[in-house]
């Protein structure tokens, strides 16, 4: 992989890999049946290089992007996307020149918007499944927003609440960076997660706002995918884990189809019944 650095994963980034190819397999299959369709396609928003280090293991894992292209029966097209030029181009010597598969460098907030997502079009009869895994808060929310209005895409999201606890979620939010802040709206899509993230209580000299649980948050994000970008179905997230057991970010899965996330939910129960591997 040249003097590309890659990225080490643990246990749960691994789990985070088989369920999305597991269903990946499971829609490819669905779609190939279904009369009419034009076509379905494979996108991931924060494809990396192609390639990861299981620190577990010390091995090298394949990522998003090798899975899908190895999913049987195939998907139309694939999109893949980073900010790393560096990653892009590893990603492109690793696939090879094939005509269906195209590789993005870039921001991918502006990428899918403009060169990707008008290629899975409802009314062109065609679909996407799309992987938005962010490192942080670097995912905005128009774009999950046009991904659920667009009634075609189903999205896996990573709702990274390690960066929110650590830049923005404080328990005293004015000292919170402005920067910070404006990431935090930007991927939520306003600031209305301030209402959500702190309770209000009357004291001595006005109000004082309480750090709500995580949770909260969680759920509050859950009712807007439905809500607000308007996805159908959007069932409870897996809480991704370290190997202490702290949730490092919660697994969404969002559709316009209840089978789709009625799959997704017996596989992430699955792995949810294992915990942690000895020596994780």
């Amino acid at each position: 992989m040249g003097k590309v650095r890659l990225d080490e994963v643990g246990y749960w980034s691994e789990v985070k890999l088989d369920i999305v190819r597991k269903y990946a397999t499971a829609y490819s299959k669905i779609l190939r049946k279904q009369v009419g369709f034009r076509g379905h396609v494979y996108i991931d928003a924060f494809a990396g290089a192609g390639v990861h280090i299981s620190r577990r293991t010390g091995a090298y894992i394949p990522g998003s992007p090798l899975n899908a292209l190895n999913v049987d029966p195939p998907f139309s097209e694939f999109y893949f996307i980073d900010l790393d030029g560096g990653r892009a181009e590893a990603l492109r010597s690793l696939v090879g020149p094939q005509g269906n598969v195209f590789v993005y460098e870039g921001d991918c907030n502006v990428v899918l918007l403009r060169d990707v997502f008008p290629h899975a079009r409802y009314e062109d009869y065609r679909r996407a499944l799309c992987l938005l895994d962010p490192y942080g808060l670097h995912l905005n929310w128009e774009v999950v927003r046009t991904a659920g209005q667009m009634r075609s895409v189903e999205v896996f999201l990573n709702f990274p609440v390690m960066d929110m606890h650590m830049n923005v979620l404080w328990r005293n939010p004015d000292k919170v960076q402005e920067s910070q802040v404006r990431r935090m709206d930007a991927f939520w899509g306003d600031a209305s997660w301030r209402d959500v993230a702190y309770a209000r209580t009357p004291g001595l000299f006005g109000d004082i706002e309480e750090k709500e649980d995580i949770g909260v948050v969680v759920k509050a994000y859950q009712k807007r995918l439905r809500e607000v970008a308007g996805f159908r179905f959007v069932p409870d997230p897996m809480p991704m884990r370290n190997t202490k057991g702290g949730v490092v970010y919660y697994l969404f899965f969002a559709s316009p189809n209840e089978k789709g996330a009625k799959i997704v939910g017996d596989i992430c129960r699955k792995y949810q019944r294992r915990g942690l591997p000895n020596g994780a």
